[in-house]
């Protein structure tokens, strides 16, 4: 520090011993978000319509994104990740079954949003754990490698993702997508766009977790029948039903161990995840 309170920071060193300008740093982060974050959303790129955006490289035919149109994608995409998350994988159906089973058990306080969120997170990460592993070895790793540009990398991360989504949906709910988009020619379903495939997944994830919901809504909805029966039968009709049966309730889903059915039930519901 100087006479007047300044703070010296030194003169530049110069000569040879002046340290020498890093290279620049490279952030396979970016790449990993591409990827690991958006890449099911950016799989739409295989479709005819997503051509019109590639950029023209030096060569004939073409090349890659250029590096700011890939800063732009990503981070445009970023922000549809949580909704990637819901609408991709199996997420959809844990929350809205552990919802229901939530409002069977009468335990609308008991079990806050936030903690019904979560377990059907990690299940989540559980079941689509083998999915991400295959988007990751075989497309994330060469293109974090510069093997394989942008493009062949969503290329590959896409087919382990129509996979899964296709091992859950309906015949009926394809057949109506695709009607609804126009592809009624395509012999096989793994031919239908993305789009198409995405939306029939969800229309089957939704029918499959009231299908579940309903079947553990049956016992407690028996108990809370039974429980008003007698009140009423005993003239004790200004007594809340739900004081009684919630107790009983509780302790049925105790004595058959009601969380571990419930998780094997939602796990084992899911088809072909390994595949």
């Amino acid at each position: 520090m100087n006479a007047e309170g300044a703070i010296d920071r030194g003169t530049p060193v110069t000569g040879p011993s002046a340290p020498r300008p890093s290279a620049p740093v490279r952030r396979p982060w970016t790449r990993a978000a591409a990827l690991g974050g958006l890449v099911l959303l950016a799989a739409l790129a295989a479709d005819p319509a997503m051509a019109a955006i590639r950029i023209a490289g030096a060569g004939a035919g073409g090349g890659d994104f250029t590096l700011k149109t890939q800063v732009l994608v990503i981070m445009t995409l970023l922000g549809l990740l949580p909704v990637l998350v819901l609408m991709m994988t199996s997420f959809t159906r844990f929350v809205i079954v552990l919802s229901l089973l939530r409002q069977a058990l009468g335990l609308q306080q008991g079990l806050p949003n936030r903690l019904v969120t979560g377990i059907a997170l990690i299940l989540t990460i559980l079941v689509m754990r083998p999915i991400g592993a295959q988007v990751y070895e075989q497309a994330m790793l060469p293109y974090d490698s510069d093997k394989i540009t942008l493009m062949q990398a969503l290329a590959i991360a896409e087919k382990p993702i129509s996979r899964f989504m296709l091992a859950q949906t309906g015949k009926s709910a394809l057949a109506q997508i695709a009607q609804l988009s126009g592809e009624t020619n395509v012999a096989k379903p793994e031919d239908h766009s993305f789009a198409v495939k995405l939306a029939a997944f969800t229309l089957s994830e939704l029918k499959t977790a009231f299908q579940i919901g309903c079947m553990l809504f049956i016992p407690f909805l028996v108990i809370d029948l039974v429980v008003s029966s007698v009140l009423m039968a005993m003239g004790m009709m200004m007594l809340s039903p739900l004081v009684i049966s919630l107790p009983l309730k509780l302790l049925l889903f105790v004595l058959v161990d009601g969380w571990t059915l419930t998780v094997n039930t939602l796990v084992s519901s899911v088809r072909g995840v390994a595949g």
